[in-house]
Parts: C-alpha cells; sequence; structure tokens
C-alpha cells in the first residue's frame, strides 16, 4: 500500500538567514503571505529604483566608515551584491545590503549587483534583522533591540531565535536583559562608554538608584568588569554607608577639570601624576620618581631643598 502521506518541509530553524532568503516560513494561507521565492541569477538593478528599507534595524552608519566603502567600490566594485525584494516594475526595496547600497551612490555608480526576492513585510523585517545581527558591527544594545523586535514582531519564541541567529538561550537572555537597565545606563552602552561587561554586572543590583551610581563611578574612575563586579557583590552582600557613599562620584564635566588639572601637574613636575579624588573636594596626589636624582629634581621644583 503507498504512503500517501506528504512528505515533511524541512525545518527553516537553526539555518540562519539562509533558511529565510531560499525556504517559504510555514504560514497560514488566510493571512495573505508571500513565501520568500530563490533567487536565479543577479541583477544589475539601477540605484534611482532601489527604496531603502524601512524595517532597518540599524539607525545610525558611520560616515567615515561608509567614506571608506565608497573608496574601495571605486577601485574594486562591488564584491557582495546587495538584496532586494520587487515591489513593482521598475521598483525595488531593500532587504539587506543598504551600507553597500549608500556607498555606491557616494562613489557615484547608477546600478548595483542585487538579488530580487519575494517577500512580505514580516519577512522583510526578520531578513533585515538577522541579517545585521549576523553581518554588521552591532552594539550589544543594538542586537539587544534586535532580539526584542525579533520577538515581539515575527512572533518568535526565545527558542526559534537562538536557533535563527546561532546563540543559545542563556545568551540570548543576557542580551535582552540591556534593555531592562535605565535609560542613561542604556545610552553609555550605546556610546561604548561602558562594555557589556559592565552592564551586567550592574543589573545584578536591583535598586534603580545604586546601578546609576556604580555607573557613574565606573565611568568617572574608569573602573574595570572584575572591579564592578566586585563593587556589585559588596552591595548585594549587605552594603554599608561607605560603599553607598563612595558611587556617588563627580560627574563628567567635574572629572573633566581633574584631567586638566592632572595633566598641568605632569607637565610641570616633568613625570606622570597622578589626582584622585572623592567627588567631596578630597582625595590625593600621587608624583612618582624614578631615582634619587629624579627625587632631588621634584623636591628642588617645590622649594623644598
Amino acid at each position: 500500500m503507498a504512503n500517501n502521506k506528504p512528505t515533511p518541509k524541512k525545518s527553516v530553524l537553526g539555518r540562519g538567514l539562509g533558511a529565510l532568503l531560499e525556504d517559504s516560513p510555514q504560514k497560514n494561507k488566510s493571512q495573505g503571505l508571500v513565501p520568500v521565492q530563490p533567487v536565479v541569477g543577479i541583477n544589475e538593478i539601477a540605484l534611482s529604483e532601489i527604496q531603502v528599507n524601512p524595517f532597518q534595524p540599524r539607525t545610525h552608519f558611520d560616515k567615515e566608515s561608509l567614506q571608506e566603502l565608497s573608496e574601495s567600490i571605486k577601485v574594486q566594485g562591488i564584491i557582495q551584491p546587495i538584496t532586494v525584494r520587487k515591489l513593482t516594475e521598475g521598483e525595488y526595496q531593500l532587504i539587506s545590503g543598504e551600507r553597500r547600497f549608500q556607498a555606491s551612490k557616494m562613489a557615484g555608480l547608477e546600478t548595483i549587483p542585487a538579488y530580487v526576492r519575494t517577500a512580505n513585510d514580516q519577512q522583510m523585517l526578520e531578513m533585515a534583522l538577522i541579517e545585521n545581527i549576523q553581518r554588521e558591527n552591532l552594539n550589544s544594545l543594538e542586537i539587544a533591540h534586535s532580539y526584542q523586535r525579533l520577538l515581539t514582531e515575527c512572533n518568535l519564541k526565545q527558542e526559534q531565535l537562538g536557533d535563527r541567529v546561532g546563540k543559545n538561550r542563556t545568551t540570548v537572555n543576557n542580551y535582552l536583559r540591556l534593555l531592562k537597565l535605565p535609560p542613561d545606563i542604556q545610552a553609555g552602552l550605546r556610546d561604548n562608554l561602558i562594555s557589556m561587561g559592565h552592564a551586567r554586572a550592574i543589573i545584578n543590583v536591583e535598586d534603580v538608584d545604586k546601578q546609576l551610581a556604580i555607573y557613574k563611578r565606573t565611568i568617572a574612575e574608569e573602573l574595570s568588569v572584575r572591579k564592578v563586579e566586585a563593587l556589585v557583590k559588596a552591595i548585594n552582600s549587605g552594603p554599608d554607608e561607605k560603599i553607598i557613599e563612595k558611587t556617588q562620584i563627580m560627574d563628567p564635566v567635574k572629572k573633566y577639570e581633574i584631567g586638566k588639572i592632572q595633566q598641568r601637574l605632569a607637565s610641570h613636575f616633568g613625570t606622570k601624576v597622578q589626582l584622585k579624588t572623592d567627588g567631596k573636594n578630597k582625595g590625593e596626589i600621587k608624583i612618582p620618581f624614578g631615582s634619587a636624582e629624579d627625587l632631588n629634581r621634584i623636591l628642588e621644583i617645590l622649594d623644598i631643598i
């Protein structure tokens, strides 16, 4: 007796962007979703016919980096084609490759090689997010926001998201936790004032005011991740007034002023001078010397001998 059961469709989970581009997702036909069709060959498309991707997860493109890519394109051409979807005759929309698209315009190109796909809005969003996560130099906060959008706007579960981006559930969760931090700390993470390691340590403190205090101290004293972890551990173990008080450190403007004074002292004594303050007009100045002669030189400057 012949087996009339349909051959099960191969799952696209765990195969990243390639799966999204080559396989149509298992969606209810009543939703009217258009499956992603595989592409045959590369098309040369006029840049003027291409619209930017409205689902682009990146909000900032470094101008200097774009200029460098533009100069490279002038010499080498486009090595990796962009990916677009066709809207109407002579009208396309970017799926991935906006940096190459923008740099090609800067380089004065009129056309660009492109793969043409058929995709609905949700597939556009998912492909754009995953392509950026996999290929672009996103910071940790941008990755976290991309993960959150995949969960909420593409209706993925964390396990499915992990398969899509090639990360385990713990890693995905670590990124998502960053979005629970106060806006000031998220901004510092976005601007590379602190690293993801710093942020992951700070988030283990429940009190927002204490989180902000640790964040300010981390920047002011340029604390390592290990030192921040130790500070968080001390606070969570039962902080005394000194630990909490010490985290109320100077703001960036005062830090700049202290830095300028330190530079002037170093110039005056001809050696590296360390100037530390607790933010309450108390602190210490350290003037290192390398020999007896060097010490005498410093003492003469101080008019002690």
